[in-house]
């Protein structure tokens, strides 16, 4: 990664996916799944529909050490679970609201409003 993290990110936010590699918390085995994100600064935020749930959630509960690839590019990060209503929880919703919707054929302000956020620190 260059000086600049945040530029280098800001340069991958049009990407359409993150691919993100946590670690099983049964198996120790890599696990990557691909998934809608938006930026801000050096921070990657994601929705899980499936909340609490999802395997990647649970995974990075387990372990919050995880990697991020962007465009080919792939940055190491820690993963915090937003609390709801919080700046940031909001400002995850809004953002991959606002990325995807207009792509999308169905209606996301479901998911946007009950989803889980979670916030990647790219370090």
């Amino acid at each position: 990664m260059n000086e600049d993290p945040a530029a280098e990110l800001g340069g991958l936010a049009g990407e359409s996916y993150l691919y993100l590699t946590t670690t099983g918390r049964r198996s120790g085995r890599p696990h990557e799944v691909e998934i809608w994100f938006g930026l801000h600064g050096r921070t990657a935020f994601l929705l899980s529909g499936g909340k609490d749930t999802a395997d990647w959630v649970r995974n990075l509960r387990a372990d919050p050490a995880c990697r991020a690839r962007i465009g080919g590019r792939t940055f190491g990060a820690r993963a915090r679970i937003l609390s709801p209503g919080s700046e940031e929880d909001e400002r995850a919703r809004r953002m991959l609201y606002e990325k995807y919707q207009s792509g999308y054929s169905g209606d996301l302000a479901g998911w946007r409003d009950s989803a889980l956020a979670v916030a990647l620190d790219v370090e």
